[in-house]
């Protein structure tokens, strides 16, 4: 089995995209990040999707995000807004990505392994500027331009499943899968249980999309 790093934060993407890697064939490395985010009980979360789906391992490294602030997920000053808004959100946290996945990349490269999967999406999600294909295909390049790995030939490729994909099919997929959704956490607010507030943009795409699916949502709401 190939060793491939998979990004994971808990939510139902990510898990989504642990199941495919899994499917593949590879040995799925499992990353998850503390980068300060106030939903922490999306790292517990993680840990539980991690097991579920046979994970050969799963680290949480810390990342100092929230010292920087500038995001309602990192910074407890500004609200996580409860309705759709113009532009690019306040949850937008700043080069959170391209940190996560230059992380993610390290460890492939000490792993010997040429794959990195995220759960990016460009069709159902909140306009982040790191989550289109334009970004993920630079990444890529760069990843081979500055790297041992890539100098040397042995080509890295980020996988991004997900990336053309409607909430509604992302679910689906993952259900064919066997991904037991009641593990994930997707809300920007829950609580320390991993309870969701059911109104923030993620609980919204979310709940839409189970509904979309026709497929019971699992969802534990405060």
């Amino acid at each position: 089995m190939k060793p491939a790093v998979i990004l994971l934060s808990g939510g139902l993407d990510s898990a989504t995209v642990l199941a495919i890697a899994r499917e593949a064939g590879y040995a799925c490395h499992a990353l998850s990040l503390d980068y300060g985010q106030r939903h922490t009980a999306e790292l517990a979360a993680a840990a539980r999707v991690a097991r579920s789906l046979g994970a050969v391992e799963h680290r949480v490294m810390r990342l100092g995000l929230g010292d920087i602030g500038g995001s309602a997920l990192t910074d407890a000053s500004i609200a996580v807004p409860e309705s759709p808004t113009d532009g690019i959100p306040v949850t937008y946290v700043p080069a959170r990505n391209t940190v996560m996945l230059a992380l993610a990349l390290a460890w492939a490269e000490v792993l010997g392994a040429r794959d990195i999967f995220i759960g990016v999406n460009a069709v159902d999600y909140s306009g982040y500027p790191d989550c289109r294909p334009e970004f993920i295909e630079a990444f890529e390049r760069m990843a081979n331009l500055a790297t041992k790995s890539g100098v040397e030939g042995a080509r890295l490729r980020i996988h991004a499943p997900l990336q053309a994909l409607s909430k509604a099919d992302i679910i689906r997929r993952g259900a064919a899968l066997g991904v037991d959704y009641a593990q994930t956490v997707s809300c920007y607010q829950a609580d320390a249980e991993g309870l969701a507030c059911g109104r923030c943009d993620a609980c919204r795409l979310r709940r839409e999309g189970f509904l979309a699916a026709g497929i019971p949502d699992p969802t534990r709401y405060a």
